[in-house]
């Protein structure tokens, strides 16, 4: 397993931990979808929300939250799509980012409610 991948599994773990500590319940995780993939699918109250996590180890190229571009954000969009269908969910739907350092001892977690739709 290459250190990209450890990165991005230790990434959405975190981000699932900080989801479930904040009353979310975990539906899915890495949901696919022809070429999209939706990396945590949470629920708390009548909310169905879509989340990309993503992480990254410095700010040298910028914040991890600047990495979802229109085409990610597309192909999350697809994949929710599909995912509503299939579930037949009838409530509110939100879009978010987690960004997530891992600079040090303790990674640095945050939560970008509706972050594109």
């Amino acid at each position: 397993m290459t250190d990209k991948i450890k990165k991005g599994e230790l990434g959405e773990q975190l981000a699932a931990n900080f989801l479930t500590e904040k009353g979310y319940d975990i539906l899915e995780r890495n949901y696919r979808y022809k070429h999209s993939e939706i990396d945590l699918i949470v629920k708390k109250d009548n909310w169905l929300v879509f989340v990309e996590v993503k992480t990254r180890t410095s700010e040298t190229f910028g914040y991890p939250e600047n990495f979802v571009d229109d085409k990610k954000a597309e192909k999350i969009l697809e994949g929710a799509e599909q995912y509503l269908f299939e579930t037949n969910w009838d409530g509110n739907v939100r879009y978010d980012i987690i960004s997530i350092m891992l600079k040090k001892d303790i990674p640095e977690v945050v939560h970008f409610e509706d972050a594109f739709h």
